[in-house]
Parts: structure tokens; sequence; C-alpha cells
């Protein structure tokens, strides 16, 4: 038997304290079983920079999209069902929610833009989603390492990129699905943490970073998210290594499936 062993957070970027804003960034994890599977969820979004309430936006974004995905699967659905279309209307309900809340708040729904990530892996199967900036990066404990899912969705402009909000966002977001049993880590970031991690002259993963990154959560012996190591992450999210290469808020989610011992 194997199960996943998590750390997450989400930590606020030095500008926004010295701006008074609030952390924009928002995070979820859930593991549950369904369908004969066990599951794991595992979502990120960044508000817009330029957003009045999109601190608001990113968090509503993920509550949604982790309860239409719970849905999905507490109503027998399954991975071979899982489609773009059923995506697009997982998308559809955060728009939907955004907008309910902009009503809410008599402001335009652009108040609450954000981006969204997602990741559902099972027994067998692997499913990813983006709208936005950020990544998603993956392996199979094999020898080439980790790789990207889908590049940073970057705009024309500098520090533009697609929201779940934008006119275009059933055209550009990006969904794959892939038989992948053999998929062993998954990690979700925002932008915040992007020069970090990823090498953009050479479209490369920073291997060494999701090396070590990964290490202490391959030991952890608590299943599920870690009470230990979240708090321990959001704490090296926040130290001088990071805020000094990043003054914007920064997510980062690190799931590893290894076998249980007995």
């Amino acid at each position: 038997m194997q199960a996943w062993r998590i750390a997450a957070a989400s930590a606020i970027g030095t500008s926004h304290v010295a701006s008074d804003t609030k952390c924009q960034d928002a995070h979820g994890v859930g593991v549950f079983d369904a369908s004969g599977e066990h599951i794991l969820t595992l979502v990120v979004s960044d508000g817009a920079g330029s957003a009045k309430h999109s601190e608001m936006g990113a968090k509503c974004a993920v509550s949604t999209v982790r309860r239409e995905i719970d849905r999905y699967f507490d109503q027998s659905g399954t991975f071979e069902e899982l489609t773009r279309e059923v995506a697009a209307s997982w998308l559809g309900k955060v728009q939907q929610a955004l907008g309910e809340e902009a009503e809410r708040l008599g402001e335009p729904i652009k108040e609450f833009a954000c981006t969204l990530l997602f990741a559902i892996v099972g027994d067998e199967h692997a499913a990813f989603f983006q709208i936005g900036d950020g990544a998603i990066v993956a392996s199979d404990g094999l020898a080439d390492g980790f790789s990207y899912v889908f590049w940073p969705q970057h705009g024309e402009f500098a520090n533009t990129t697609n929201f779940v909000i934008s006119n275009d966002a059933f055209d550009v977001f990006e969904f794959e699905i892939n038989h992948r049993p053999g998929l062993k880590e998954v990690a979700l970031f925002s932008d915040g943490l992007e020069n970090l991690v990823l090498h953009h002259a050479t479209k490369t993963v920073h291997e060494a970073f999701f090396s070590t990154m990964f290490q202490p959560v391959r030991a952890c012996k608590s299943l599920d998210e870690s009470r230990q190591l979240t708090p321990d992450l959001q704490r090296y999210l926040m130290s001088p290594k990071v805020c000094d290469r990043t003054d914007d808020d920064k997510s980062l989610i690190l799931a590893t499936r290894m076998p249980v011992e007995a």
C-alpha cells in the first residue's frame, strides 16, 4: 500500500508587507477515497496584484474547485470520464462563485481576478489543469527527474498572464489527463517562486531545488498533510534565502507517494 505525504504553504511577499497588503495567494490539499481509488487533490491560486479583492478571489477559486472535484468523485465520477469538458464545467463554477462574490460586495468581477492550477492524482491516472502563471512539476521517480506539466502562461507584456475571469478563459486553460501509475511526486507553485525553480532561458526545471525540498517530505512519517512540515515550509518561504530573490507572495505544495510501513 502507498500513501501521500504532503507539505503545503502560502507566504506573504515582502512587497506586500511593505505596502500593508494581504497575502493574495491561496492553496488547498485533499486526500480521500472514492470510486475505489485513493485520490490526491492539490490546488494553488494567485490573486492578481492589480485586483482590489484578489485575495478573496484566490480563496474562492480554491474552495470552489475543491468542492467540485469532491462532488464529481462522490457522484461516482471516474478518471476515464474526466475530460476537458468536465474541467471546463468546474472553471464555469469558479467563475460563477466569483461573480456571486462580486455581486455581494457590489464590485466588478475583475477585482477578484486570479490564476488557478490543480492536480488530481489517483492510483493509475493523473489530471492537471492550469490557467495563468506558476506551474506544476511532476516526477515518476525515474532518471530523468522532474519536469513541468505546463509552462507558465505569460502575456505579451511584463507581469501579465491569464486569469479565470478572462473573456477567453475557456480557450486558454490547459488540461491533460494521463495514465500515470508510476507518478511519485508532484509540486505546485505560484509565480512568486518561478525564478527560483525554473530556468526560463532553457525552459527546464531547477532539479536541485526540488530534490532538496522533497527530502524531508520523503522522510516524513505522518501521512497526508504534515503538521510539522507545513509550518517549516512556510518559514522557509518567508526566509531571507527566498525573500532576497522574490518580493512576491509565494505558494508551494510538495506531495510524495511512498509505501506505508507495516
